[in-house]
């Protein structure tokens, strides 16, 4: 019975666009509904529905990877040796740079989910990733501990005046992948990201930079684990004002060097999910070949 609700509600609902997360409330509502009838307003009826609809509301909020309230993509493509290193919470004057270095010493190329405040300070930062042929995805303009709770006009607000600057700095009208903070989902996310058709990218492997103090157990972390298609969290800015994420400048070349012994790639994101895009070119010989010379 509760199928054949589900399966009415989507032909229903689906010609009024409504975002998964509706669905998902609607179809749960539906269900409910059904069970009390079924069983009467009990424990049986309302009580186990109920506690049901909650454990998976929880978990496709809280569980980066779950898709249960919007599509997000946690792997790309696995046909090629390819990974996606991407980096949050930057661009970070005092780290972002070494770490631009580090990668065109390997010819990585790599997706920065960047804080839109931050890049309003640094936009030179974000013109010289796009440059060197790295993806700039967009991280909400504040980063909020409590963005989770906006409502989808608040979640709407962050995500176009990032999106707004990304374009501007990239030259381009396509809208930048986009990782909420903290890869939150609430239906409140999910509404405003419907609206915007933005494609919400999470992660396979989590290399737990944010907490490690040992760079080897990070880099170990990663390369141990990594496989074609994975997209692996790093972060090289900090959320917090004037806070600093140096542990990665002392990881990253470790990671990069265990990579290429892997005979793994470091793509974007979007190159990984094969997007029809194209990437920018990566630096050219010359610039590597300094790169290379001053390292």
């Amino acid at each position: 019975m509760a199928l054949a609700i589900m399966g009415f509600l989507h032909h229903r609902v689906a010609p009024l666009s409504l975002c998964r997360a509706d669905k998902f409330l609607l179809a749960s509502a539906a269900v409910t509904l059904g069970s009390a009838t079924v069983f009467g307003p009990g424990a049986l009826g309302l009580g186990m529905p109920l506690s049901a609809y909650a454990l998976l509301v929880a978990d496709g909020i809280f569980r980066p990877a779950s898709s249960l309230l919007y599509p997000t993509l946690v792997r790309g493509r696995t046909d090629r040796p390819r990974v996606a290193l991407t980096f949050d919470d930057g661009p970070d004057p005092e780290v972002t740079p070494a770490v631009l270095d580090l990668l065109a010493k390997y010819h990585a190329r790599a997706t920065f989910f960047v804080i839109g405040r931050y890049l309003d300070k640094h936009r030179a930062l974000g013109e010289r990733m796009h440059r060197e042929g790295h993806e700039i995805g967009n991280h909400s303009w504040h980063h909020s501990p409590f963005q989770n709770f906006y409502p989808a006009s608040g979640h709407g607000v962050e995500i176009d005046r990032c999106s707004q600057l990304i374009q501007a700095v990239t030259q381009s009208k396509r809208e930048p992948l986009y990782r909420p903070p903290v890869g939150l989902k609430s239906p409140g996310m999910s509404r405003a990201a419907h609206k915007r058709k933005l494609e919400v990218v999470a992660w396979s492997i989590h290399s737990r930079d944010t907490m490690a103090r040992d760079p080897h157990a990070v880099a170990n972390g990663v390369v141990n684990r990594a496989r074609p298609g994975d997209i692996v969290l790093l972060h090289d800015g900090h959320d917090r004002e004037n806070h600093h994420r140096p542990l990665i400048l002392e990881a990253l070349p470790l990671l990069l060097e265990g990579l290429r012994q892997r005979g793994l790639e470091s793509v974007t994101v979007s190159e990984l999910s094969n997007e029809t895009q194209p990437a920018t070119p990566a630096p050219n010989g010359a610039r590597l070949a300094a790169d290379d010379a001053r390292s």
